[in-house]
This record gives structure tokens, sequence and C-alpha cells, in this order.
């Protein structure tokens, strides 16, 4: 239990390292992580359920050339679509959000670097070392967020794509 509190402990000090970006990072990294989790057990449950009885609901109808028979195929695609993809924009968003936000602790230790400086001249090292600490480490975070999000996005869209169009191909208007 004593290396539980030792992991929290690091976890903080290293938050407390790169500031209140860090934590905004940290937050952010977490929520696409969640998406990210969420999708992939969306795809290996509930999108073949939801395909399988779309499948059969469209092979159950007994005219299928029809325009009233493609909008229903159309309308039925277009459900699967929708809910294949819905979490995905909002994870590009928190991969692009990562680097953004790093920028934004580079900034802010950089400021927090001037101001040492301004105060008591560059001689305070340790000072200065606070701030290029928590000028880089939020950067860092961020790009690693950024690189671990980027990957699973990109595969989560392929595979998304692919499973619509697998569908689209299998509900034939050949009645």
């Amino acid at each position: 239990m004593l290396w539980l509190f030792d992991s929290v402990e690091a976890v903080r000090d290293f938050l407390e390292l790169g500031g209140w970006v860090l934590s905004v990072i940290a937050g952010t990294i977490f929520i696409m992580w969640a998406l990210i989790i969420e999708r992939l057990l969306y795809f290996r449950s509930v999108m073949k359920r939801m395909s399988t009885t779309i499948h059969d609901q469209w092979e159950a109808r007994s005219e299928r050339r029809s325009w009233h028979a493609q909008m229903i195929r159309e309308g039925l695609i277009s459900q699967f679509s929708h809910a294949t993809n819905s979490s995905i924009p909002m994870i590009q968003t928190m991969v692009a959000l990562c680097p953004l936000l790093g920028l934004l602790g580079t900034v802010t230790g950089m400021i927090k670097v001037f101001e040492v400086m301004a105060v008591s001249g560059s001689g305070n090292v340790r000072a200065m070392a606070a701030g290029v600490s928590q000028a880089t480490v939020p950067t860092m975070a961020g790009m690693v967020g950024a690189l671990s999000g980027v990957l699973l996005v990109t595969m989560l869209s392929r595979r998304a794509a692919r499973e619509v169009e697998f569908l689209e191909d299998s509900l034939t208007m050949d009645h």
C-alpha cells in the first residue's frame, strides 16, 4: 500500500512542477482517453449488434427498389454512421488541444522566468529554474498526450469509415 501513496505523491509533485497548466493538460488527456476507451468498447460490442439489427431490418423489407426504400436505406446508414462516429470529433479536438495547452504552459513558465529576472536580476538561478521547468514540463506533457491520441484517433476514424462502408455495401437494393 505504501507504493500507492508514493505513486500519488510522485504524480502530485509532477503536477506541481508544471504549474496549473499541467493539471489542465492532465484533465484533457484523461477525458481524451476516456472517450477513446468508450469508442473501443462501442466498436467491440454495440456497433456489431447495431449493424446486424439494421441489416436484418433491411433484409426483412419486401420491397427495396423504390425511392421510398432508398430513403429508408440512406436513413439507416446515416443513423449507423452518426452512432459510429459520435465521439471521434471530440477526441480529435482533445488531440489538437494538448500541444496548444503545452504551448500555454511554455508561455506561463517563461513569464515566471522573466518575473524572477525582473525582480531579482539574473543571479537567482534556483528561482529561474523553477520557471524553466514550469515552461518545459507542460510542453512535453502536451506533446506526449497528443502523440498518444493521434494514432488511436486515426485508427478509430478509419475503422468507423470502413464499418459504415461495409454496411452500405451490405444493404443491397435487389428486390
